[in-house]
């Protein structure tokens, strides 16, 4: 079920101040994505994830909710462009052969 990225309520934040939402994807890796869809990244770290939306966000800075559940980046990656190149190795180290140990 894809996550709702929706700003928060204006009762609770003011308009003007941006959404981003920080998590995890199926992966592990650290996701920033905001509200709108303009600004999103894949990081190998959480606090890589948190500079970039505040980084993006300058200079009224921005409100930073965190996910418990894994989401998946829908829009283009502009974080950590080695990630692409970092995912297809993690898989191979984190699943070796079946027949590895027997």
């Amino acid at each position: 079920m894809p996550t709702p990225f929706q700003p928060l309520d204006p009762t609770v934040i003011n308009a003007s101040i941006p959404t981003f939402f920080v998590g995890r994807n199926r992966d592990g890796f650290w996701l920033a994505r905001d509200a709108s869809g303009e600004s999103a990244g894949i990081f190998l770290f959480k606090r890589s994830a948190m500079a970039f939306a505040r980084r993006v966000s300058r200079p009224q800075g921005c409100a930073l909710v965190f996910l418990a559940e894994r989401f998946e980046l829908d829009v283009e990656n502009q974080g950590n462009l080695l990630v692409g190149y970092l995912k297809p190795l993690l898989r191979f180290v984190s699943f070796p052969g079946k027949d590895a140990g027997q």
